[in-house]
């Protein structure tokens, strides 16, 4: 009975260990996370949404920009992948880009800190503007590869 019981347990620490194992063959992703945005707006839409939709609408935005755009010498949507490029898979060029990346979300969540305690201090028409050029900023991405 007992040398059931350590098989079994030995078995299941064996299996446990193998599912929480990181896998290194997963390639990594150039752009992660959020990178698109649900909506395009007009100005007469913005022009009814509240100081706060504004608001929301605005740090979305600022989230996909900050995501892509210095990126866009790689790739413009996600699942592009070191590999896809051509990039060699390497630790180094593995922890660039996750350094990139925590740099990228240290930024961004600094940068949401300030807008949140800046920007409803500012005038609903620079933010409408605002709004509307990072979308016109955004669909040009669409666009991109008629520049290659």
């Amino acid at each position: 009975m007992k040398t059931k019981l350590f098989l079994f347990s030995a078995i299941f620490l064996l299996m446990t260990g193998i599912g929480f194992t990181q896998s290194k063959d997963v390639a990594k992703n150039i752009i992660s996370g959020k990178v698109s945005i649900a909506k395009y707006h007009d100005r007469e839409e913005l022009d009814k949404m509240t100081k706060g939709e504004l608001l929301n609408l605005y740090i979305e935005r600022v989230e996909v920009v900050v995501k892509i755009l210095p990126k866009i010498a790689f790739a413009t949507k996600p699942g592009v992948t070191m590999e896809s490029l051509g990039i060699p898979d390497t630790k180094d060029h593995r922890k660039a880009i996750e350094a990139e990346n925590e740099a990228t979300a240290d930024y961004f969540d600094s940068t949401i800190e300030f807008q949140k305690k800046i920007l409803p201090y500012s005038d609903k028409s620079n933010l409408i503007a605002a709004i509307l050029f990072y979308e016109e900023t955004l669909k040009s991405l669409h666009r991109y590869s008629e520049f290659n």
